[in-house]
């Protein structure tokens, strides 16, 4: 059977592209190996914001008396958060297959792979059976990224190291957890454990944490998450892993973790083998599959979103690149615009930033203005926050006041940071902002404030 697209994966690109390419008329196959959802629905995004939020949940619980309520005996059930978890992503891939469906998207489970390309299209296996697509949309994701570390094999085989995967599903509390990776995934995870009472060990290779972030922002969430229990080791290489030990080395010189369980969050790679991408000479490269800002591949027709073009390794990247390839497709004008991807890490505190921050800008040789807010400016972040030091970051453009960036660490700040994202994506200037109304009493206020 021949379909206008056939999409190769069902996470957030994948089911996003088959969504709306259905909505406009087009034959539809979307061809999915494992479950409806991709990682993000079931090993990531929104398992982990699960998880998080019960520790939060337990947090306001443990420290209510200073907002003037009270609780005794306050207990956080890892068995019942995990079930709790297990039954919302349940609850969001039947919504992924209902919405699908109601577009006319017609579902294969199986892995896909591409055969051949002739006049009439694209040549798709999906378990024993052949099907032809005019355009094929790649969009496979990733996977956890395993580094040639000695003794992690081992580690693996016998259930002490675990991956992204395999943490989210733990029946029991470890009395120890050490994190190999300071970045999104490996903060998040810190942040759960140790607020659940594990006793959390981050080992990081770079001298901050949180990748990109900028480094006032990142130094204050450390300093928090020391507060909170978690002990950080940076600027350390892991060496090898022998009998649950974790074993690293840095300027000081080396040292060593004893852990009942080993996160390994280094990063993430994309899924490009096994597809049949060279049988249609497709470029890819280590970073991933390579794509034009319209998603198009080096072979006409071949498209890819999300991970697999490892250009931007986020859910909400993934749904935009997803449309732009499907309008590209239907003939329409779209492209993408990565100056203003927002990004978040849901510790708590949040931090969340978009654009530029002081470092990169300053590296690009940019004439920057930098403003520095507390968060207290905000009633409403007074009112919910007590004690709370949050504050955010301003990079403007010095001679027009365009707003180049944003970063924030304080909760809500995954729930305002889009309409940083909307201002600098706008390049909007100062001026501008300062006539955009605003709610009142917001933390998102924060952002007209700033403007002044």
């Amino acid at each position: 059977m021949t379909y206008d697209v056939i999409v190769l994966g069902g996470g957030p690109a994948g089911y996003r592209a088959a969504e709306h390419a259905g909505r406009h008329g087009l034959g539809v196959l979307l061809i999915e190996e494992r479950s409806l959802g991709g990682v993000c629905l079931n090993e990531g995004c929104i398992p982990t914001k699960t998880l998080l939020y019960s520790a939060k949940m337990y947090e306001h619980a443990r420290h209510g008396s200073a907002y003037g309520v009270t609780a005794e005996n306050v207990k956080l059930d890892h068995g019942a958060v995990v079930a709790r978890k297990n039954k919302v992503v349940k609850t969001l891939v039947s919504g992924v297959a209902a919405s699908i469906k109601q577009h006319g998207v017609t579902v294969v489970y199986a892995k896909g792979q591409i055969l051949s390309k002739s006049a009439e299209g694209f040549a798709v296996l999906a378990g024993s059976e052949t099907y032809i697509g005019k355009n094929v949309l790649v969009a496979t994701g990733s996977k956890a990224l395993i580094p040639p570390i000695p003794g992690l094999k081992e580690a693996f085989d016998a259930g002490i190291a675990v991956t992204n995967r395999e943490i989210l599903d733990l029946a029991e509390l470890p009395a120890s957890l050490c994190v190999i990776g300071g970045g999104v995934i490996g903060l998040e995870m810190a942040s759960y454990f140790a607020t659940a009472g594990v006793k959390v060990s981050v080992v990081e290779m770079l001298d901050k944490i949180g990748g990109y972030t900028d480094s006032e922002i990142a130094a204050a969430l450390q300093k928090q998450m020391e507060q909170q229990g978690v002990t950080f080791h940076l600027g350390s290489k892991v060496t090898k892993l022998e009998n649950g030990t974790v074993y690293f080395e840095s300027a000081q010189g080396t040292g060593q973790v004893d852990a009942e369980k080993v996160l390994v969050s280094i990063g993430r790679r994309a899924n490009t083998e096994g597809l049949g991408l060279e049988n249609v000479g497709a470029v890819v490269t280590k970073q991933g599959l390579v794509t034009d800002e319209q998603m198009k591949t080096s072979v006409p027709g071949l498209f890819a979103a999300g991970d697999v073009n490892g250009k931007s390794l986020l859910a909400h990247t993934a749904y935009r690149e997803a449309e732009v390839a499907v309008n590209v497709l239907l003939g329409k004008k779209d492209w993408m615009d990565y100056s203003a991807v927002p990004s978040v890490i849901y510790t708590n505190p949040e931090i969340a930033s978009v654009g530029e921050t002081e470092e990169t800008a300053k590296a690009k040789g940019l004439t920057v203005e930098i403003k520095k807010l507390s968060l207290r400016y905000s009633g409403r972040y007074v009112a919910e926050n007590e004690g709370g030091q949050g504050f955010a970051k301003f990079v403007f453009e010095k001679n027009t006041r365009r707003l180049l960036g944003v970063s924030m660490i304080g909760n809500p700040a995954s729930e305002i940071i889009f309409g940083a994202a909307a201002f600098v994506g706008r390049r909007m200037r100062a001026e501008e902002i300062q006539k955009v109304i605003f709610p009142h009493p917001t933390v998102g206020e924060v952002l007209r404030e700033a403007m002044f």
